[in-house]
């Protein structure tokens, strides 16, 4: 069913006096949303403490009540709100009309007509697109950031400034406000006009000097890792800053970029460069300072397994029945087996490549030596260990393909309340006009603008003038 739009019959303090968003990901009528419905009735701005849940109740989220403006694309800064949202947060995410964020583009695979890719970042939360460029598109920004705690943003530095959107703009309206810039290269310096994708930024940090077979070229994750560092770095960021304002009243401004997030992220690798000027290298599975450590060819897979410490070196021999390799002083320590690598690996690999993994598997079972295989993506959701919740993983949601008027709420579709315009911008009565034009979605506030929508369309965009409508189905 369709569930979603705005609806508004006046004003009120610049916007409407109840906002309807869909979920990004998963579907929702906000009929008054808790925590915006309050500011929209009346004239203050500020943090809000309402909206909290009675103590004792069983559904508490650690941010139930904490209302974030989430005006990032893409990856890192989604990645970190979708995990705020996940912790009872309400998320409104702005997105650029007609298009929306980046990444629902993204594709194949698709999920109906939806991109799999923004929806695996973006689930609680509600959408809405805003033109922030129109000034009255911005203003709305700056009304919604009045009564939200949190104000995300992944812009190049000094782009929302120029718009009035700019932590200083709205620290003057909001002193309470939480906001968190994400950027490619961070506020200053010689690259900070820079945009930045986690490509550049593993590239530049030296992560992908040290990614990859040891003989071979420099390789990129398999996924995003810059990006997901910094949306957890962002993640944590936000929450300090929720305590910091706890404490103090203040709000503040938190710098998170990529490739500060990467470089911190190369934890012994940076410390080996700068406290011993060894370079970093790529070393494939294994690791530069532990042996073994590394994942091993076996007769129809791989397994990796890592001693951590001599005890641990000695279980793996008595598994691989190598008794005399436990007892070869050249492998006595692990500074010891670092130094002869490459004959203790050839050794061990010998062995491994004699049984399938399944029966390594087996024999490494309860050893208390860190072990496991290389998991395609049907292993990894099909393991019960890594689905032990539900018993499973699954896709859930299920994305409606066609839309039907008679299915839209009708508390949406008489938002235009005694006002409405035909398609040829007369005024007409609500009735007459949903009979004639069942296909023309009515709004009044902004200009009395028609909308249309095509059914069949996921996510619907509806023009609003400078604001736009998302409308998606609900299973």
């Amino acid at each position: 069913m369709l569930r979603g739009g705005l609806r508004g019959a006046r004003w009120c303090g610049g916007l409407c006096s109840s906002l309807c968003l869909v979920g990004a990901g998963r579907s929702t009528l906000l009929r008054r949303p808790r925590a915006l419905s309050a500011a929209f009735s009346s004239n203050g701005g500020g943090a809000r403490s309402g909206g909290a849940p009675s103590a004792g109740a069983s559904d508490v989220k650690p941010l139930d009540g904490v209302k974030i403006l989430d005006l990032t694309r893409v990856l890192a800064g989604p990645f970190a709100t979708m995990n705020l949202g996940d912790l009872g947060a309400e998320v409104i995410k702005v997105e650029r009309p007609g298009a929306g964020d980046d990444t629902r583009a993204w594709g194949p695979p698709f999920a109906g007509t939806e991109s799999v890719y923004f929806l695996s970042v973006n689930r609680n939360k509600k959408s809405i697109a805003i033109n922030m460029k129109d000034s009255k598109g911005a203003k709305l920004i700056r009304e919604l950031a009045a009564v939200s705690d949190v104000f995300v943003e992944n812009y190049v530095p000094g782009k929302l400034a120029e718009i009035g959107l700019g932590y200083e703009d709205i620290q003057k309206i909001a002193p309470h406000i939480v906001y968190c810039s994400i950027t490619g290269y961070g506020q200053t310096g010689p690259m900070v006009q820079r945009g930045g994708y986690d490509s550049i930024a593993a590239a530049v940090s030296g992560l992908m000097h040290i990614t990859g077979h040891e003989d071979g070229e420099p390789v990129r994750a398999g996924v995003a890792m810059t990006d997901l560092a910094t949306g957890l770095y962002t993640y944590g960021a936000i929450m300090a800053g929720l305590l910091q304002r706890y404490k103090t009243g203040k709000g503040l401004h938190i710098d998170c970029n990529l490739l500060s997030s990467q470089v911190a992220c190369l934890t012994h690798v940076a410390a080996n460069y700068l406290n011993c000027k060894i370079e970093g290298k790529r070393w494939g599975t294994a690791h530069g300072s532990i042996v073994p450590y590394q994942a091993f060819k076996t007769k129809d897979g791989y397994i990796v397994v890592g001693a951590g410490n001599d005890q641990q070196f000695v279980t793996v021999c008595k598994i691989l029945n190598l008794p005399e390799v436990s007892k070869d002083s050249r492998y006595k320590t692990n500074t010891l087996r670092v130094e002869n690598r490459k004959e203790l690996i050839d050794i061990l690999s010998t062995r491994f490549s004699e049984k399938a993994t399944i029966e390594w598997l087996q024999l490494f079972e309860g050893s208390g030596v860190p072990y496991g295989p290389i998991n395609n993506m049907q292993q990894v959701f099909s393991d019960p260990q890594a689905c032990k919740k539900d018993g499973g993983c699954q896709a859930q949601g299920d994305h409606q393909e066609e839309t039907d008027r008679s299915e839209i709420p009708e508390s949406i579709w008489k938002c235009a309340a005694q006002w409405t315009c035909d398609e040829n911008g007369s005024s007409n009565s609500w009735e007459d006009s949903c009979s004639r034009f069942p296909s023309v979605f009515w709004h009044w506030g902004f200009d009395s603008n028609i909308a249309k929508y095509t059914g069949g369309l996921l996510p619907g965009w509806y023009s609003l003038g400078y604001l736009m409508v998302a409308l998606q189905p609900e299973p």
